[in-house]
């Protein structure tokens, strides 16, 4: 039986997200500009021309990537800003990425991609990159605002909300490299340790 276009078209998300996959772990391990086409399909599982049918080359395939990252920051940037608890909120967001980092390999690889592009001088960073400034600025900012409520409202610890901010992605991006590093011998710190410099315990 012929397939149905909505059979063609999960055929097509499939197959991208096994680009979109491969595409990942070779830019994060051996770099955008050691990463050829070639290599991403062979790494995928499929043919050069499938992914030329997708993609017309890794640049448009980087971009793409980078795109859904941002995309995902700006989300944060709204999660942080709603009108929950701030000590609920951030707690929710690390048990997130707590479980992310240990079920998985999507998270690192995009908190690392977007380091790339800003850090590694790819040609097709250009095309994001005074908008990834732009979002980590806001995100860092919602961030640091979320602190100051929760500190105002007696549920983190005192201290200059915008370090605290800063401090607490650091320890995010470099757990993401470390993993990339260590691979198997990579523990991942529990929600409780990752947060112990901002809530307060119940007195």
């Amino acid at each position: 039986m012929p397939r149905s276009k909505e059979q063609f078209e999960e055929m097509r998300n499939v197959t991208r997200k096994k680009i979109h996959s491969a595409a990942m772990q070779l830019f994060v391990n051996q770099g955008f500009g050691s990463t050829n086409v070639q290599d991403i399909a062979d790494t995928a599982g499929i043919s050069i021309g499938l992914l030329y049918r997708h993609y017309k080359n890794k640049d448009q395939l980087f971009n793409e990537l980078v795109a859904y990252a941002v995309a995902g920051l700006k989300r944060n940037i709204t999660f942080f800003e709603s009108d929950q608890s701030p000590k609920k909120l951030m707690a929710q967001f690390v048990d997130e990425v707590y479980t992310d980092m240990i079920s998985g390999e999507e998270l690192t690889h995009l908190l690392i991609l977007i380091n790339q592009s800003l850090l590694a001088g790819a040609a097709t960073a250009s095309k994001h990159y005074e908008e990834i400034l732009q979002v980590n600025a806001r995100l860092l900012d919602s961030t640091a605002q979320l602190i100051r409520k929760g500190q105002e409202r007696g549920e983190f610890h005192s201290g200059d909300a915008q370090e605290m901010a800063a401090l607490f992605y650091a320890s995010i991006q470099g757990l993401a490299q470390m993993k990339v590093l260590l691979k198997s011998n990579f523990t991942m710190p529990s929600p409780s340790i990752l947060t112990a410099f901002l809530f307060k315990e119940r007195e």
